[in-house]
């Protein structure tokens, strides 16, 4: 595999967009409901992900599987949309990453159901570019859904793509925004066998 540097270096913090998709391009259904993708979270691929994403697993996920004292291995902070935080708080979880910071981008969810979840209502671009110029070992994980991403689209440093091998035909995009071709570096592929690929892509400036 090619080595990717991750923002290791005071004061160069990237913002990856870490997201699955099909094969034609979308990150769920037109609900956003992506469960047709879960099946191929498989035996190898999960040992991947423990191994090389641990931060993107839920806390409840990490103390099943006996990974949550694992250290942080590439990000230490987590911004992720309303619909996606939702998902959670229909379980009952307040602090879904609970192992990360996390910021939840809304103008509609009012005061944070949670003390260490922090609620981005106004400015989210300014608060990201913030958030990047901060001094730090790690970087920002942009957990989705399709219109933070597009609305943050100029500010992703990287893309981890995990595409499954289902097509959608009609869906949620991954970035929902207005056409505007921008151009990213194929950096790394992984293979799995269950048909799964991860591409990790650099932004090109």
């Amino acid at each position: 595999m090619v080595a990717i540097a991750y923002g290791k270096r005071p004061g160069l913090r990237k913002l990856t967009y870490y997201i699955a998709c099909s094969l034609d391009g979308f990150i769920g259904d037109p609900n956003g409901d992506a469960s047709a993708m879960f099946p191929f979270v498989d035996a190898e691929f999960l040992e991947f992900l423990t191994a090389e994403y641990p931060e993107t697993l839920f806390t409840p996920a990490r103390k099943q599987l006996g990974i949550d004292d694992l250290p942080n291995k590439r990000f230490d902070t987590l911004i992720q949309g309303r619909a996606s935080y939702d998902l959670a708080l229909k379980e009952g979880v307040t602090r879904p990453y609970a192992h990360l910071r996390e910021y939840v981008a809304s103008r509609t969810l009012g005061e944070s159901p949670d003390p260490d979840v922090e609620i981005i209502a106004d400015d989210l671009v300014g608060k990201v570019r913030e958030l990047k110029a901060e001094n730090g070992e790690f970087g920002i994980y942009l957990c989705g859904g399709s219109r933070l991403a597009g609305a943050l689209r100029d500010e992703i440093d990287e893309l981890v793509v995990k595409t499954y091998p289902v097509a959608y035909g009609t869906g949620m995009p991954m970035f929902g925004s207005d056409f505007d071709v921008t151009e990213f570096t194929l950096d790394d592929v992984r293979a799995f066998g269950n048909g799964v690929l991860v591409r990790t892509y650099g932004r090109k400036r």
